[in-house]
């Protein structure tokens, strides 16, 4: 009699689901035997158990769960407590710092090996993505590091800092080939590299603006330079404020000599923005000191520049505008490691000479002025400048036009002469630590009383080196006026080299030492008194500075120090009955300023 087709049916389905339990069964028991009999590392074999003594498995499971932590069979390290030992994965090596949690929802698969990411150096604000080796299709990444020896060592990855190295969604992916820096970024345009900061130009990631090395007008310093600085991130905009104030008494030796009470002061706003494929920067610079200075200028023995009531200033430093500076420049880059920049200044400063005084960290102590300032630095206020040059890695081409007429007495206004003047400087930075320029100009008629020209040569080198607490600014500089006025020769020169050293934080010991030639000490009654009828006698004068401070009190916003420096001179005896023998000055002050920059 034939079964009906619904017979055999019902048949084979029952045969194909027992071989398939079968089946089941028998790959678990071998998976599990597998993973039971194999042998960790730093864990000995157990030995086997006669059948008559052997309990269910999954008592015995649960036993040897009580008695034996999970090893990981790379290390034979313990794994952590919770921690399910999935068959067939390879747990890696705890490291020496706490691993980051595995984001939830993210399970280890069997057969999955843990990959470390590899250790490549982060660009300028984007971070590099982990390379992984896969051997599953199905295996994701991971934050533990690999455990297999043979692998180059990885570092582990830190979630926890993961929020610094987040990339900037406006800046552009970096280009195939270019070399990574090791910055992150802090925003829009603000990269942090190691400890330097630096603007962004356009959305390069290779072509930065280190901070560090922004001096007066566009002169370069040493990247690793300090900064005091207020800053702020507005939209697209970075803004910062640099201000400095001193506040104290100023007494000068000698016959000539005068003690008033007096304040140094400026305050300097900036801001940039990415501007098509480039930078801007905004800059602006007052001074206070057109009221806070004494009548003819703070007391300063042997200097000379400038007038008073129509009459030359000596022995004081005359004060500065109340407009110091007032500039735009534009930067662009040009490939990868190149950039073309534009600056416009009214009032402005031109390619000529070393950073300005106040602007050096080798000089950020002291508040005096240069004696050689009118032959180094001098054209710092010029009411009209346009530069532009090249950079390239390491240096820095640039020329202007631009007016070299001294500003008049009338401190508050906008003047107007024409831009006659002309400047090149080379500059040279070979590290963070290091700066370096040389520069020629043609000052057309700079003095308001002696028509003349004047060609000015500078060079200087600058060093600064940060420490462990501290940080170490010098400078060495040299300038050199070749003046012509009314058919009169004069080769005048300038010799600076001045230090500043911060320790401990809060303490700052500084000097200055200088020589420098002076044809313009003397009036009609001293020439008299001294029986010289040479015009323009030249004097040879030395200035020996030694000084320090003390912060007594900081905040991000503003930092207090009190401070105080002698100096000492040296000068032809010829000069004795003006200025006596050895005439000594001195200074006490308070200085604030905002706080030391950093993130």
């Amino acid at each position: 009699m034939k079964r009906p087709f619904q017979s055999y049916k019902r048949m084979f389905l029952s045969a194909a689901v027992i071989l398939s339990f079968s089946i089941q069964v028998s790959f678990n028991q071998s998976v599990i035997a597998q993973h039971e009999g194999h042998v960790m590392p730093g864990v000995s074999k157990p030995k086997p158990k006669s059948a008559a003594r052997r309990k269910p498995k999954r008592k015995i499971r649960r036993r040897a769960s009580a008695k034996r932590p999970q090893v990981n069979k790379s290390t034979g390290t313990p794994a952590p407590a919770g921690h399910k030992h999935t068959p067939g994965m390879v747990m890696p090596a705890p490291t020496a710092s706490p691993a980051a949690p595995v984001p939830a929802g993210h399970e280890h698969t069997p057969g999955m090996v843990m990959p470390a990411p590899t250790a490549s150096p982060a660009s300028s604000g984007v971070p590099q993505t982990p390379q992984h080796d896969v051997h599953t299709p199905s295996s994701h990444p991971s934050p533990h590091p690999s455990p297999n020896p043979a692998q180059p060592a990885h570092d582990a990855m830190d979630h926890s800092k993961m929020t610094e190295a987040q990339p900037d969604k406006n800046a552009a992916t970096p280009p195939a080939g270019v070399e990574h820096t090791g910055a992150h970024a802090m925003g829009p345009l603000m990269v942090m590299s190691g400890d330097d900061m630096s603007v962004r130009v356009g959305s390069s990631e290779t072509n930065l603006l280190p901070m560090g090395q922004m001096g007066s007008g566009t002169s370069w310093t040493p990247a690793t330079t300090p900064m005091h600085m207020i800053h702020k991130q507005s939209g697209d905009w970075l803004m910062m404020l640099h201000y400095n104030v001193i506040v104290g008494v100023n007494s000068q030796g000698g016959p000539r000599g005068v003690t008033k009470f007096e304040s140094a002061n400026w305050i300097m706003p900036m801001a940039f923005r990415k501007l098509g494929k480039g930078t801007l920067q905004l800059r602006g610079m007052f001074s206070f000191e057109p009221f806070t200075f004494p009548q003819g200028g703070s007391p300063l023995l042997f200097q000379t520049g400038e007038t008073y009531k129509g009459r030359p200033i000596i022995d004081a430093q005359h004060p500065h505008d109340l407009f110091m500076e007032l500039s735009a420049q534009y930067t662009h880059p040009l490939g990868e490691r190149g950039t073309w920049f534009a600056y416009f200044g009214y009032p402005g400063e031109p390619a000529l000479g070393p950073t300005a005084f106040m602007h050096r960290a080798s000089a950020s102590e002291n508040p005096s002025a240069a004696l050689s300032h009118h032959l180094q630095d001098s054209s710092h206020i010029s009411f009209g400048v346009l530069t532009t040059g090249f950079t390239y890695r390491w240096f820095k081409l640039e020329g202007s036009v631009f007016n070299g007429r001294e500003p008049d007495e009338n401190r508050y206004d906008f003047e107007a002469h024409p831009w006659s003047s002309r400047s090149a400087r080379l500059s040279f930075a070979p590290n963070t630590h290091w700066s370096m320029q040389v520069s020629h100009g043609l000052l057309k008629n700079p003095e308001a009383l002696e028509p003349g020209d004047v060609r000015r040569t500078t060079a200087s080198i600058s060093y600064n080196r940060p420490f462990d607490r501290g940080n170490w600014a010098s400078s060495l500089i040299w300038g050199r006026n070749h003046e012509n006025h009314g058919g009169e020769i004069f080769n005048l020169n300038g010799y600076v080299a001045e230090s500043t050293v911060n320790f401990l934080d809060k303490n700052y010991l500084y000097t200055r030492l200088e020589l420098v030639d002076k044809n313009a000490l003397l009036r009609d009654t001293d020439r008299l008194l001294l029986a010289i009828t040479d015009h323009h006698p030249s004097f040879r004068i030395g200035a020996y500075t030694f000084g320090g401070a003390r912060d007594i009190w900081g905040s991000e916003k503003i930092s207090v120090a009190l401070g105080s420096d002698v100096t000492f001179y040296s000068k032809p005896a010829q000069l004795d009955p003006i200025y006596g023998n050895n005439p000594v000055s001195y200074r006490f002050f308070l200085r604030f300023r905002s706080g030391k920059m950093s993130m």
